[in-house]
C-alpha cells in the first residue's frame, strides 16, 4: 500500500509545478499585453492630438480678417460661434485614451486655447519620432509632456491620418 500513496504525492507535486509554470507564463503574457495596449492607446492619443491640432488651425484660419484668434473653450471647436452658418472644426470632444475621460489640459495664451495635453502622468513608451504637431515639454517622459498644437508657420500642417485600428 505504500506504492499508491507515493504516486499520489508525486502527482500532487507535478500538478503544483504545472500550476506554477502556468502562472509564470500568464504573468509574462500579461506584461506583453499591457505594453501592447499602452502602445495602442499612445497611437490613439497621437491621432486625437492631430485632430485637435487641425481643428485649432482651422479655427484660426476661419477667423475674421485681421483678427486671427484661437477658441476660448474646446466646445467652440464643435460649433464656431463666430460664423453665421454651422461650422464645425471638430466632430466631437474626444476622450483622452490614457485617462478615459474628456478632461484635457488646455494651454492658453491671452485666454485663448493654443494647445491641448493629456492629464496622464504615466511614463510614455514612445519618446522619439513624434509627429510634427506634437511639441515636447520637458523630456517627453510622460504623456502630459506631449503638447498637441497647430504646426508653426513654415511647417507642414498635421496630415489627415487614418484612425489607428480602423
Amino acid at each position: 500500500m505504500s506504492s499508491p500513496s507515493r504516486q499520489a504525492g508525486a502527482t500532487y507535486l507535478l500538478m503544483l509545478f504545472a500550476v506554477a509554470a502556468l502562472g509564470l507564463g500568464l504573468a509574462g503574457f500579461g506584461t506583453v499585453w499591457s505594453t501592447a495596449a499602452q502602445r495602442d492607446r499612445e497611437a490613439e492619443l497621437l491621432f486625437i492630438g492631430g485632430e485637435f491640432a487641425r481643428a485649432l488651425a482651422s479655427y484660426r484660419a476661419m477667423s475674421p480678417a485681421g483678427a486671427a484668434a484661437f477658441p476660448q473653450r474646446l466646445e467652440d471647436l464643435l460649433l464656431d460661434p463666430r460664423q453665421p452658418f454651422v461650422r464645425r472644426h471638430l466632430r466631437r470632444l474626444y476622450r483622452d485614451p490614457m485617462t478615459g475621460e474628456a478632461d484635457w489640459l488646455v494651454d492658453r495664451r491671452d485666454g485663448q486655447i493654443v494647445a491641448v495635453r493629456s492629464r496622464s502622468t504615466r511614463p510614455a513608451l514612445r519618446r522619439a519620432d513624434l509627429p510634427p504637431w506634437v511639441a515636447v515639454l520637458g523630456d517627453a517622459n510622460r504623456h502630459t509632456d506631449w503638447q498637441m498644437r497647430p504646426a508653426d508657420e513654415g511647417r507642414a500642417s498635421p496630415p489627415a491620418v487614418q484612425a489607428p485600428g480602423r
